[in-house]
């Protein structure tokens, strides 16, 4: 096997762990279905209005911001659980300000699905 072609199959072994994350997250936190459900509707309401580009670059940037965090936020909160599973104040406090951290990311993409589809749904 060639350098190239064991580089190549080390990234795909790469994204492969990346969607068994991903897939584990969807299965197993309410919160993460949730915000696939709000992307889903974000997309379908997107290309229902025929959003411009520069609106598709701000949407896809919010989203990707709150799927970062939440994603973030929920293998903070496995790790937590594994090292700590008694109830400890300070582990309360890192959980508490990750789910924080979630909700600025989805507070302001809000704002910014807001921004983008007010005068298409009022105008």
């Amino acid at each position: 096997m060639t350098c190239f072609a064991k580089f190549l199959a080390a990234r795909l072994r790469s994204f492969g762990f990346a969607l068994e994350g991903l897939s584990f997250a969807v299965k197993s936190e309410g919160n993460v279905r949730v915000h696939l459900a709000a992307t889903l509707l974000v997309v379908a309401l997107g290309y229902g209005f025929g959003v411009s580009r520069g609106e598709w670059m701000a949407l896809i940037g919010a989203m990707g911001l709150v799927w970062l965090a939440e994603m973030l936020n929920t293998a903070l909160e496995i790790l937590c659980d594994s090292v700590a599973p008694e109830r400890s104040d300070g582990i309360k406090h890192v959980k508490d300000v990750a789910a924080g951290g979630v909700l600025a990311a989805a507070l302001a993409a809000a704002g910014i699905g807001a921004l983008v589809f007010w005068p298409y749904v009022f105008a």
